[in-house]
């Protein structure tokens, strides 16, 4: 029987109380991983861990607000107290966001929400799990951090804190990549499309213009996380983003699909 791909590992996922984080906790336990799921929603986040206890996976809940002074520190400290060691880190959180909010109509409000959760969040637990990664290399399996970043990292859209925030979080992935490899810390993005469920509310009209010819769910997205995670399959990878979209990067929006 082949060993799962994650057996040994502990991980924290964040944004994990519905959506892709949710996905990505669920397959990550499933995987073999202890898991902690971090969300500022605890209801639903707490059902989740919940539901991975039930199911004979090792999982908790933590309460999180990542917008809050400090919160990043406090989310760590807990999952360390919760695993002792921190082996995977996956950065999901983002704020809800409106599609009328244009760069003309977005709030100061609205744009430091979601750079703060987006992006400074993100950079502060990559600080942190890297220096713990670094300082307990010999300890367990090697440190892997994932950011799930967007299509609109590199394209626009009628949301410039979300596109903006997560263009800043692709190039903070990179460098922490740079830094981190001599230490065998593996660091990566994963770029999802059209995902239906979770913070994005598809026009199902969308499947057209997508290769594929549906959209996609948040299990397309764990899958992919896994994979990355997984050195079984990407020893050898960091520093790059991996986008998951069915193909929706290759509509030509001029021209209607063949």
């Amino acid at each position: 029987m082949t060993e799962a791909l994650l057996a040994g590992d502990t991980a924290l996922v964040t944004g994990a109380a519905n959506g892709i984080g949710r996905a990505i906790a669920q397959a990550l336990a499933a995987e073999g991983a202890r898991v902690v799921l971090a969300d500022v929603n605890a209801g639903q986040g707490e059902a989740t861990a919940a539901a991975l206890r039930q199911a004979g996976r090792d999982a908790c809940f933590v309460a999180a607000d990542l917008a809050a002074p400090g919160g990043a520190e406090a989310l760590f400290a807990a999952a360390q107290a919760a695993l002792g060691r921190v082996s995977i880190l996956v950065h999901c959180a983002s704020p809800r966001r409106q599609e009328s909010e244009t760069a003309l109509e977005v709030t100061a409000e609205a744009w430091r929400a979601m750079v703060g959760v987006n992006l400074e969040a993100g950079f502060r637990l990559g600080q942190l799990a890297g220096r713990h990664m670094r300082d307990r290399r010999a300890a367990g399996p090697p440190g892997r951090i994932v950011f799930v970043t967007s299509l609109h990292a590199e394209s626009p859209r009628n949301l410039p804190h979300y596109s903006a925030s997560k263009a800043g979080l692709t190039m903070v992935m990179k460098e922490f990549a740079r830094l981190l490899g001599p230490h065998g810390i593996r660091v990566n993005a994963i770029a999802p499309g059209a995902i239906a469920g979770g913070g994005f509310q598809a026009n199902p009209e969308l499947a057209a213009k997508i290769a594929l010819g549906r959209l996609g769910g948040p299990e397309d997205v764990a899958r992919a996380a896994v994979g990355l995670l997984a050195e079984r399959f990407s020893a050898y990878v960091t520093g790059t983003t991996l986008v998951v979209d069915g193909g929706l990067a290759l509509h030509n929006w001029i021209a209607p699909p063949a």
